[in-house]
């Protein structure tokens, strides 16, 4: 049977514009707190950005070369881009609808006001006159559109403002100039008076920003955003310093072509049309936005709002058992494997984990993967600590991790300065897995012990991420890992791998083998059940499998948050398949595969989503959970995700998504339960005291910076 038939699969980069108005949907859901609302809206856009800057950036390129070949949901490069941008246009549209009609009017009736220039009282305009005189005027810096004069390089994802003029006395002179507005001061301004009423900041300068022209009257102020083409082209065959030309390529990508441009709906048709020809674009690319461009500078007023606590998600309590301040947290691995699940579980250990071995005198060496870290990372601090006391350290850090390159660049070089041996990144590879090995000598002998994860080794992102990481001192995983490092650093190839699989070819290869199984026990009349949950699902040949899988009788479900190449519904083929995506106030990250192996269930963790680029092009880590009570945990965490009738959208065979009919069934948050459950926890250890040191606050899919924002939410590169 062909399961490859294109009106099997959906197109991949219309599934992600799916997701993201999965995500705006939470703007719009009248259960959430206002604020929280708010934030949602401004994740859409930095995830709409990233989309252009990366995903139509690629599609722009095929085009640009007469590629051809459709995708496997048939359609090619020109297909998708005008796809891509009737959909896009319609989401811009419903993102500024939300903002207009809804989250605005609300906000006021909290005393929350995002005023005009028009507004302000007389108190307010003076401040706003000062603060244009004293700090921005200094700042700003007209730039001349004229024959002598050509139109100015815009920076990719800066605000401008456009402006038309003319000299006093001659209308007929007309002129025209940009303004960038400087990105060194914020953006929403906190006003005067009473709290909570804020102004832009490109308003302030558009209402003064003649003062820039001195004998001319400006007649028109409009502002307007570019959004070029950010994706990394390195090409490491031909570079024997891979550092060096990711350095390279950072400082060339600002100058990419521009993928979008957006104006303000006042600017007139003229400047329009002389800004689309000036950035050297189509129609298709000009947005018209109706009201304040870049959406982004929502979380930034959601910060600056004063009180509001009931606005926001509630705080909450990460469980940090006691145990793992009364004890050596290589004792606690040694007597059993732990699992733990972020945020609910607080990150703290494995920085612990890390911390210990650089202090530990028995340990001899610490060898860790790094992909994304936060912009102050404790764990790069002990690992150089480590270094220093003498430990043999080997890192690798993964410079082409998109959007960090900078990031990862910088800790890289302090890494080889405090003493570590620094590996960055493989050539034709990212490295995606997330693994921490730590060598111990101990009165038995050298003992391996070990950290993997399904995230990122952050410790910011781990408060917003869900996650889950083991800890192991499994002998035949420990003999692997040294492996993998081994591979790695130098040139080892291993015949096989005791328990642990990695790609490039080996998740795959096992996700097939497991698929496999599972045909074989459903055509032999026995119950077959496959339970996946990941980011997100793409590789056709995967999929191809699941449909086999399906047709055979196999019961599948898949819990996937963003792109789903899959369609369910199809009879015979997908009838057998349920998909769910959960997006809440936290960003679903972890994977989990699990097969029901003929009444003996084995249940796996990955750093890798079932996608080509992570089955083919990285080198990705899938781990199994051995212990019984550890298993039945993970199990339990999925049974409750699949239970969710809150957060959960259902794939329907017309390919839309929609929420759970809750008729007759309890009403279940997964996230909610989850905190509950931690909170519970916590005060089991504690009895009626309640620690504050790690409570946190929710931040829907929030950066991996230190200070979240609503910008690089949902990395594509994860």
């Amino acid at each position: 049977m062909n399961y490859y038939k294109e009106s099997y699969y959906t197109n991949r980069e219309l599934s992600w514009l799916d997701f993201n108005y999965r995500v705006l949907d939470e703007a719009r859901d009248k259960d959430n707190p206002l604020l929280e609302r708010v934030r949602f809206l401004g994740i859409t856009q930095s995830n709409l950005d990233e989309f252009f800057t990366v995903r139509v950036a690629s599609l722009r390129k095929l085009m640009s070369v007469n590629y051809t070949k459709p995708d496997p949901a048939g359609l090619t490069a020109a297909d998708q881009v005008s796809a891509i941008s009737d959909k896009a246009h319609e989401m811009v549209k419903r993102q500024y609808n939300t903002l207009n009609r809804s989250l605005l009017p609300l906000l006021e009736q909290h005393a929350i006001h995002l005023l005009s220039m028009a507004d302000l009282n007389e108190e307010q305009h003076a401040f706003v006159k000062n603060y244009f005189d004293d700090e921005l005027y200094p700042a700003l810096t007209p730039m001349a559109d004229d024959s002598s004069r050509p139109f100015p390089f815009i920076g990719n994802n800066t605000l401008n403002i456009a402006l038309r003029i003319y000299k006093n006395g001659d209308k007929k002179d007309r002129k025209f100039a940009t303004v960038q507005v400087p990105d060194v001061f914020p953006r929403v301004v906190v006003l005067p008076g009473a709290p909570n009423q804020f102004i832009l900041i490109e308003e302030i300068i558009k209402a003064f920003v003649g003062s820039l022209f001195i004998n001319y009257t400006v007649k028109e102020t409009s502002c307007y955003r570019v959004m070029r083409d950010l994706d990394l082209d390195v090409a490491e065959e031909d570079t024997s310093d891979l550092l060096k030309e990711v350095q390279k390529q950072l400082k060339m990508r600002e100058r990419g072509k521009v993928m979008r441009l957006e104006v303000e709906k006042s600017m007139s048709k003229h400047q329009r049309t002389r800004l689309a020809k000036a950035l050297g674009i189509n129609e298709s690319a000009l947005y018209v936005i109706n009201g304040p461009l870049n959406l982004t500078f929502l979380s930034k007023l959601v910060k600056a709002v004063q009180g509001h606590e009931d606005l926001n998600y509630p705080k909450y309590h990460a469980y940090y058992p006691e145990k793992y301040r009364e004890r050596s947290i290589f004792d606690l691995i040694k007597d059993h494997d732990i699992l733990m699940q972020y945020p609910y579980d607080d990150f703290k250990p494995v920085v612990d984990f890390i911390h210990e071995a650089a202090e530990d005198e028995d340990v001899l060496a610490i060898k860790m993967t790094l992909y994304r870290v936060s912009a102050d990372s404790p764990i790069i601090k002990y690992l150089g600590q480590a270094a220093q006391n003498g430990k043999q350290v080997t890192v690798l850090v993964e410079v082409k991790a998109r959007f960090d390159e900078e990031n990862n660049v910088h800790w890289a070089k302090k890494l080889e300065e405090m003493g570590c041996h620094v590996i960055y990144g493989l050539i034709g590879l990212k490295t995606h897995c997330k693994l921490a090995l730590v060598v111990r000598r101990e009165n038995e002998g050298i003992k391996r012990y070990m950290h993997m994860g399904t995230g990122n080794y952050n410790d910011v992102t781990a408060h917003f991420y869900t996650d889950m990481g083991l800890f192991t001192a499994d002998t035949d995983m420990g003999i692997d890992a040294s492996n993998i490092f081994n591979m790695l650093s130098g040139y080892s190839e291993p015949p096989y791998f005791h328990k642990l699989h990695i790609s490039p070819d080996g998740i795959r290869d096992f996700i097939n083998e497991k698929l496999d199984d599972e045909i074989a026990i459903a055509k032999a009349g026995q119950p077959a059940v496959v339970k996946m949950k990941m980011n997100s699902l793409s590789d056709p040949q995967i999929i191809s499998k699941l449909y086999e899988a399906s047709h055979a009788g196999v019961k599948i479900q898949l819990i996937i948050r963003g792109i789903c190449c899959l369609r369910t519904g199809i009879k015979g083929i997908s009838d057998n398949i349920e998909v769910h995506s959960i997006i809440g106030r936290l960003l679903e990250h972890s994977r989990i595969y699990y097969f029901s192996n003929d009444g003996e269930p084995q249940i796996y963790l990955s750093s890798a989503d079932m996608m080509t680029r992570n089955l083919n092009r990285r080198v990705e880590l899938l781990f199994p959970l051995l212990q019984p009570e550890i298993s039945h945990r993970a199990m339990t965490i999925f049974e409750t995700m699949w239970a969710d009738t809150v957060k959960t959208r259902i794939l329907q065979p017309d390919n839309t998504y929609a929420r759970v009919d809750g008729r007759g069934l309890e009403v279940l948050d997964s996230q909610a339960e989850f905190i509950r459950e931690a909170e519970q926890a916590v005060k089991a250890d504690h009895g009626d005291t309640t620690p504050t040191s790690n409570a946190h606050q929710f931040i829907p899919m929030m950066s991996p910076k230190n200070e979240p924002d609503a910008s690089d939410l949902d990395r594509e590169d994860d």
